[in-house]
């Protein structure tokens, strides 16, 4: 297990870009590999979980070449592989796959590591067996592995049983091979990524009063898609500078979706300096370049519609908590109990070595900010977003903050130390 200690050394000033949006990358990789012909997938992410859905769609025949800063998945044709299908960490691409494959006419088994053999995949199977999907998971259809006897599907009206974008994409990826309508509908709005794609491929896919319309099967296209930076992965560094006094950091070309922005939304309520700059549309999805300026920040109350909106960077706003002075109270987080790590205690425990009074609650925490805690030493659980958030609070915490299993951030940011130290002036 590696560790990493940041202390605070001044302020963060400057322009970067970050690496491209996980979520995006792995949608591409798996749509790309359904498509005929070539997907080009243009600044795409490298990190580990991207690596496990390329390894994927690999083992199932199909072809993946560099191009310079570009994947080429050649699709369109996937064969039966002879061994298991390692998700790895990932559990988009677990989930997605599971979509993926129960429609293509061979036996598949996924699994993935100690941590994604934990998490509940049920809420997957339950809404694709309506489409007719064949599957069977341990421990009654809960975890990982799973089998997948891939068949002809139906098209189905689904209600997912809980709003969450990998079982919806998951869905999504299966109602496009399915013969017949289908409709999916949702307890409360996700990212939608996967819709805004699925018509780049040539897929008809609408949404209608709530509910996405899609008429299977459909023939998929391949396309050239440029992947914008990854929202998630450039918080931590707004949140380091709207903690850090006299920071300005600018992180160019970031994805700003609608479903994705609640973050950033959070930082400007709180008293951080918010600005978006030459707002576009690349591939699809809107991008900006956002600059963040210091400011005293103000205590923070999340309820659970923002919560939703903001699922993987809650950790970081718990941890933005503890430096703004007075009672913060985030609510709405229970998905977190089932991430990588359990993100509520993980983060509770956190807090707490480093000198901050937190109660752990069910779905969230209430936070106790002293403005600048003592730091100390973190235990990431080898969860890459409680990594990257403790050593954003090392920036201003007066000992600093040590993280134990920093390797972890790999996951979905190979370069993030690298960029945060490079911002320090």
């Amino acid at each position: 297990m590696s560790r990493a200690t940041l202390r605070p050394s001044g302020p963060l000033r400057g322009v970067c870009t970050v690496s491209g949006d996980k979520s995006i990358t792995q949608r591409l990789i798996l749509l790309g590999a359904l498509a005929r012909g070539s997907t080009r997938i243009v600044g795409g992410n490298e990190g580990a979980d991207a690596r496990a859905a390329l390894g994927i769609v690999k083992a199932l025949g199909v072809t993946v070449r560099s191009q310079g800063n570009a994947r080429i998945v050649q699709g369109g044709a996937l064969r039966e592989s002879d061994r298991v299908l390692d998700a790895k960490n990932s559990g988009t691409a677990l989930r997605l796959s599971m979509g993926l494959l129960a429609a293509q006419p061979f036996f598949s088994v996924l699994t993935g590591d100690a941590s994604l053999r934990r998490r509940p995949l049920h809420r997957v199977i339950e809404p694709l067996r309506v489409l007719g999907a064949d599957l069977a998971a341990r421990d009654q259809d809960r975890l990982a592995p799973v089998a997948i006897r891939g068949q002809r599907l139906r098209g189905a009206s689904v209600r997912t049983p809980v709003a969450s974008a990998q079982v919806k994409s998951a869905l999504l990826l299966a109602a496009i091979q399915a013969h017949g309508d289908s409709s999916i509908e949702e307890p409360g709005p996700t990212r939608d990524h996967t819709e805004r794609l699925l018509p780049r491929f040539g897929a008809p896919v609408t949404a209608e009063n709530g509910r996405i319309l899609v008429r299977g099967p459909a023939s998929l296209e391949g396309i050239e898609a440029r992947v914008p930076g990854d929202f998630s992965a450039a918080a931590f560094l707004w949140a380091a500078a709207a903690i850090v006094p006299r920071s300005d950091v600018t992180v160019r070309a970031v994805g700003v979706n609608p479903t994705r922005r609640a973050f950033l939304d959070l930082l400007a309520r709180a008293g951080a300096q918010v600005e978006e700059i030459d707002p576009r549309d690349e591939s699809g999805e809107p991008v900006a370049d956002v600059r963040v300026r210091a400011g005293a920040l103000a205590p923070i109350r999340i309820d659970a519609e923002d919560a939703r909106g903001m699922i993987d960077e809650l950790p970081l706003a718990a941890v933005l908590a503890a430096f703004a002075k007075g009672e913060s109270v985030i609510r709405g987080a229970e998905e977190l109990r089932v991430k990588e790590s359990d993100r509520i205690a993980t983060v509770a425990a956190g807090l707490r070595a480093i000198g901050v009074e937190c109660e752990e609650r069910p779905d969230g925490w209430l936070i106790q900010g002293t403005g600048a805690p003592r730091g100390g030493s973190v235990v990431s659980e080898g969860d890459h977003r409680i990594a990257m958030a403790f050593l954003v609070a090392g920036l201003r915490a007066k000992d600093g903050v040590r993280v134990e299993g920093v390797e972890a951030a790999a996951v979905s940011d190979p370069g993030f130390l690298p960029r945060l130290k490079g911002l320090l002036r």
